[in-house]
């Protein structure tokens, strides 16, 4: 790691650059944000009466909000948007907006999952409930043999199960995963999280059902239907871009000994990180755009607060790293081989028997 730190920050300074997003990233959050807003007021003030067209709509809201929480969100949260401390926070709770809650994702995201990446019982990604086993470490059970196919179909609930169910139970218990110690939750952020649950809900659901019904022939079943396909077209791109990147074939999993609750990783972190993540499409300038650069997942989990916007220059760093220590370098080359992976590694998962000690598939 410390050979790899040198020669990105020799990048940096050769470049005249910082590690933080620039102008570009600036320009793309403002046709985001717009596209965010402007979808928002179509859908709700100037309701299509061509109920197709308004569910194209409400697609393409799901999309920006996507588009939001990759690009914006994901580098406020890592402190890689901004210089500006003030800057990253702003952008992290953008996710609040969207029904979630930006204190909880960086004790889950930045926390955990960075730091236990695909380890049982400390990676919260892990856990998509039980019609999901990812890895032998997870309890199998008879409809896991058909998860290659159902996958398509429930993916996009995991956005509900997640600002929901699992959103709660972190707010009740103040523990991230099974086996991570509690966190500190003040007063102060108590009371933002049911505040910002309560503004999604009004945004999202109570205005839209108070001035569509008014001013439009739509049902409450039918405002409601249009932001359930938002809210599930925007699970299902968050849940399948992440599950590209770790739950694929050759990825590593551990299934931890416990040594007085402290977890046990044999592997040195950046090596860890390496063996247990994969990049995907990296040729593809159009989903590095859309993706904010997570499908350079590798470098990312190395460079954590690094903006997303310069992992590609950062990718032929870590591939001529890679290569000299003879440390794989896991890649699948388009969208649609990271697809085919992720689809095979849950076809074997849903077979494969339960094993307790660690290991790597």
């Amino acid at each position: 790691m410390a050979a790899l730190k040198q020669k990105t920050d020799a990048y940096f300074k050769a470049n005249n650059t910082t590690p933080y997003g620039n102008s570009a990233l600036i320009g793309k959050s403002f046709v985001i944000i717009s596209m965010f807003v402007s979808l928002y007021v179509w859908l709700v003030f100037f309701t299509p009466q061509n109920a197709g067209f308004a569910l194209l709509l409400s697609c393409l809201f799901g999309v920006s909000m996507a588009l939001i929480g990759f690009n914006i969100m994901h580098d406020g949260s890592h402190d890689s948007y901004s210089s500006n401390p003030k800057v990253n926070t702003i952008m992290a709770y953008s996710l609040n907006f969207l029904g979630g809650d930006a204190y909880f994702w960086k004790q889950k995201h930045v926390v955990n999952h960075h730091t236990y990446t695909n380890v049982e019982g400390m990676d919260d990604d892990l856990d998509a409930g039980m019609f999901f086993r990812f890895h032998h470490g997870q309890k199998k059970r008879g409809f896991h043999k058909f998860q290659h196919i159902y996958w398509v179909f429930l993916y996009g609930g995991l956005y509900f199960m997640w600002i929901i169910s699992k959103d709660t139970k972190k707010f009740l218990n103040q523990r991230i995963s099974p086996n991570s110690p509690k966190f500190k939750f003040t007063v102060g952020q108590r009371i933002l999280f049911v505040a910002s649950k309560i503004v999604h809900l009004l945004l999202f659901i109570g205005l839209p059902f108070y001035y569509i019904k008014a001013h439009t022939s739509y049902s409450y079943l039918q405002i409601f239907f249009g932001y359930f396909i938002a809210c599930f077209l925007l699970g299902w791109i968050l849940s399948v871009v992440f599950q590209m990147a770790h739950v694929v074939d050759h990825t590593e999993f551990v299934n931890p000994t416990y040594t007085n609750d402290k977890e046990v990783i044999e592997n040195e972190w950046a090596i860890h990180q390496v063996k247990t993540t994969s990049d995907f499409a990296t040729d593809s300038a159009f989903l590095t755009w859309a993706l904010g650069g997570l499908n350079f997942q590798v470098e990312h989990h190395l460079f954590p607060r690094i903006s997303h916007v310069h992992y590609p220059a950062i990718n032929k760093i870590v591939r001529e790293t890679c290569a000299e220590y003879g440390i794989p370098f896991l890649e699948h080359k388009t969208f649609l081989d990271a697809i085919k992976s992720h689809v095979k590694h849950l076809k074997f998962m849903g077979s494969a028997p339960e094993l307790q000690p660690a290991f790597a598939h």
